[in-house]
């Protein structure tokens, strides 16, 4: 995929095709191979079967509230053709279309390390994590994790003060568990 700053129509485009539903990462890396745009793809659409059945094309006008509300929290919508997307996730093959970020990007372009366990480890195993976690945020890693309850939870504690990267698969402002608010806003 060639690297390319994207316009707000662009931005708007790619988001658009990435939630169409039954695209995910593979079909919308192969429909961007073959039309070259997101929007020519979105042009497209209507003649490729994917499915037994047609499904709605999320609505330009929603996206781009999406993106201000977004861009409003001081968060930020990355597409993956983009220059300055995480190039840890460019690894990946196909790498996920959009991310959303919130916070201090310069922790992802540090050595990071994910840390994820069990939601009802042992306190053993707490103590354990944040063990590791504390002691490879002071050798200069960034610790990854998804701020799930138990062991995820414990490595962002562990590392606030190094620097901690929590992924969050039900977007940035979907905080779960609700124990986790404060957790949240000290990242």
């Amino acid at each position: 995929m060639a690297l390319q700053t994207l316009t707000e129509q662009q931005r708007i485009d790619w988001l658009r095709l990435a939630r169409k539903p039954r695209i995910g990462p593979v079909i919308f890396a192969q429909l961007i191979a073959k039309y070259k745009t997101a929007s020519a793809a979105l042009s497209a659409l209507p003649t490729i079967p994917v499915g037994r059945t047609r499904l709605m094309i999320p609505d330009a006008d929603e996206i781009a509230s999406e993106i201000r509300q977004t861009v409003a929290m001081g968060g930020r919508v990355m597409c993956a053709c983009e220059p300055d997307y995480p190039y840890r996730l460019r690894w990946l093959d196909p790498p996920p279309p959009i991310v959303i970020l919130l916070g201090n990007l310069a922790l992802a372009k540090r050595p990071c390390i994910a840390i994820a366990g069990a939601r009802n480890a042992s306190a053993a195993g707490l103590k354990i994590a944040f063990n590791i976690a504390s002691d490879l945020g002071d050798a200069g890693y960034t610790i990854i994790s998804g701020m799930a309850r138990g062991i995820d939870g414990r490595v962002h504690t562990a590392s606030l003060d190094t620097g901690t990267i929590a992924v969050l698969a039900g977007g940035i402002d979907h905080i779960y568990p609700k124990s986790h608010q404060t957790l949240y806003e000290k990242i």
